[in-house]
């Protein structure tokens, strides 16, 4: 199957471009990351393979609307 095959079937039947669901995932993993205290915001955006923490901070925040530390801070104070 060609790459823009695959693209199209992909969207039509998850209703987004591959790549933004590709990005939403690796937000979604490094998020849960976040929440452990252990791991640094540069491990998470490590893991989740972002070789820039710069360039996760600005995802992030793009897809959150704050900046991982701060969304980490404020996860701290809300009870689950």
């Amino acid at each position: 199957m060609s790459r823009s095959s695959f693209a199209d079937r992909f969207t039509a039947y998850v209703g987004i471009p591959p790549m933004h669901y590709l990005g939403r995932w690796r937000l979604q993993l490094a998020a849960r990351l976040l929440e452990t205290r252990s791991v640094s915001v540069g491990q998470a955006a490590a893991a989740v393979g972002y070789q820039s923490e710069a360039a996760f901070n600005r995802a992030f925040k793009r897809a959150v609307g704050q900046a991982p530390g701060a969304w980490r801070r404020g996860r701290e104070r809300r009870p689950d």
